[in-house]
């Protein structure tokens, strides 16, 4: 007789520069906690046990916004404090983690088969391929674009207040066809909070929301 599965209830954190975005298995409503440039990994730790007191759940998934490999921090966050380079997230939850790049947990979440560049336009810029269901973070955004400039200063948050509404079209709109050749990709997703207010919109992309963080996360699980 073959042993059932069973189905782990899961906690999906998803870190941005601006806001902590967090719900759970059989929960209804997310919960956003605001972020800051002063943030630590501990910090974020505390405000989400504080926030989810009252949730049960077994494991986490966490999207952070930096370069992570084997499940491990490289550099720190752009937008937020320090200490987050081999930080134990799994020891300060007392719970199994399983930590992503931001930007990747929500391509996973918008994945549909085949080669897959997903881009993430909120406080920066996040970048992921997904070839073959094989997620590969990337940090295109940090690539040279124009002017000592990166993809990310133009595309990003203050590249949006310095450039205004029309040339930061004009500019994500360039920098989305580079990264989509460079990369030859047959799907494009465009997401992040800033997806929406991008028109005209590439017609070679589509558009998903942050709820894909989500289904990413607990996508990390099955």
């Amino acid at each position: 007789m073959v042993a059932k599965s069973v189905k782990k209830t899961i906690l999906v954190i998803d870190v941005g520069g601006s806001n902590i975005k967090i719900i759970a298995t059989g929960e209804e409503k997310r919960i956003k906690i605001p972020s800051h440039a002063d943030m630590t990994p501990q910090d974020v730790v505390d405000e989400v046990i504080k926030a989810t007191e009252e949730w049960d759940y077994e494991v986490i998934s966490i999207g952070c916004p930096c370069a992570i490999q084997n499940g491990e921090i490289l550099i720190n966050p752009v937008n937020l404090g320090d200490g987050w380079i081999g930080f134990d997230f799994a020891k300060a939850f007392g719970k199994p983690v399983k930590l992503i790049n931001d930007a990747a947990m929500q391509a996973y979440g918008s994945y549909e088969g085949g080669k897959m560049l997903f881009l993430g336009l909120g406080t920066g810029l996040g970048t992921t391929l997904i070839a073959d269901n094989v997620i590969i973070p990337l940090e295109g955004g940090h690539l040279p674009y124009r002017k000592d400039f990166s993809f990310e200063d133009y595309t990003g948050k203050e590249g949006y207040a310095k450039l205004g509404h029309d040339k930061w079209v004009k500019h994500t709109n360039r920098i989305i066809k580079i990264l989509r050749d460079a990369t030859v990709a047959g799907d494009v997703v465009i997401g992040g909070g800033n997806a929406k207010i991008l028109e005209p919109f590439p017609e070679f992309a589509r558009r998903v929301d942050n709820s894909a963080a989500f289904k990413g996360g607990f996508r990390l699980w099955e």
